[in-house]
């Protein structure tokens, strides 16, 4: 397992920013950790990372103790926070050999260097300074100190904010591509990011998860039902369309535009097909209806 969380409370005076906090992120998967501002998300990073102390419980990542053996931990873990702290008057190749010798890469700095600049896209940056970049090339500079050391994880804050639509999208791509060695853990507002890239949801709120699921199952299981909105070629009666199996609801939309409902355990699609066919009549268009993310989170944390 590559982190492993259990019980974990984190108190700020008398505030409790994490509240018996328990999840596991298999080797391989990139994992979106949802919520609203305050939920707790960046305090469990920053445990994850060893920089801030559990009140109680504990944590391993790729089998170390946060606790009892953090410089273990910080070998396997590449982390990119929220503020994306740099050094803006190094070079960025300078910065990048900087990091290295943090992690004591010594013969394999140059190599290294050289691998993350082409994987993050900084070749015609390269030789500016940091303070001269835009925020789209300082966010691959941070991931590219966040992978330099080749870590086994990497947890990301916030990795695309405040960046154009063109940056996010290949900021997003990077991260995909990263993603396919490697397990990320990373934090968003973002809905349509964890849509995109993440094969798993966890969505915390006042320090304690409300949800933990595959996203396609977050948005399917939500709804509890089944919404298919269909277009026969036809008028139909709406009691014939009634003689279907599992129907709960039939509703006109528009002239021959209907929508239908079962519950979730019901997927009636090709019986519907099957009545047209029954029936002499020609499916002209059928689109089940899929709850977004951004529906889910609202739901789920919503006041």
């Amino acid at each position: 397992m590559s982190i492993k969380v259990d019980h974990i409370s984190k108190l700020y005076g008398t505030q409790k920013a994490l509240n018996e906090v328990s999840l596991e992120v298999k080797k391989g998967e990139i994992v979106g950790l949802l919520g609203p501002n305050g939920a707790g998300k960046t305090t469990l990073m920053r445990i994850l990372t060893c920089f801030l102390p559990p009140s109680s419980g504990n944590a391993s990542v790729c089998g170390f103790d946060i606790i009892e053996k953090p410089i273990q931990v910080r070998g396997k873990v590449g982390y990119l926070p929220e503020n994306n702290p740099l050094y803006t008057d190094m070079y960025v190749k300078e910065y990048l050999e900087f990091v290295s010798g943090i992690y004591h890469l010594g013969s394999k700095t140059k190599a290294r260097i050289a691998e993350m600049i082409d994987i993050t896209g900084l070749q015609s940056e390269q030789t500016k300074k940091i303070g001269a970049l835009s925020k789209g090339y300082r966010q691959r500079v941070g991931l590219a100190q966040a992978l330099i050391h080749d870590p086994e994880v990497l947890i990301l804050d916030e990795p695309t904010s405040g960046l154009d639509p063109n940056q996010i999208i290949e900021i997003r791509e990077l991260i995909k591509k990263v993603g396919k060695e490697k397990t990320v853990l990373l934090s968003t507002h973002i809905m349509q990011e964890v849509e995109a890239i993440c094969h798993r949801a966890i969505i915390i709120d006042l320090g304690k998860i409300i949800a933990d699921d595959l996203t396609a199952n977050l948005s399917a299981n939500f709804s509890g039902k089944n919404i298919i909105t269909v277009e026969f070629n036809t008028d139909v009666d709406p009691e014939l369309i009634r003689t279907i199996q599992h129907i709960t609801l039939v509703r006109n939309i528009h002239d021959k535009l209907w929508e239908i409902t079962t519950d979730k355990d019901h997927d009636i699609r090709n019986e519907i097909f099957r009545f047209a066919v029954d029936h002499n009549i020609s499916v002209l268009s059928m689109q089940k209806e899929e709850k977004s993310m951004e529906d889910v989170f609202h739901a789920l944390t919503k006041k």
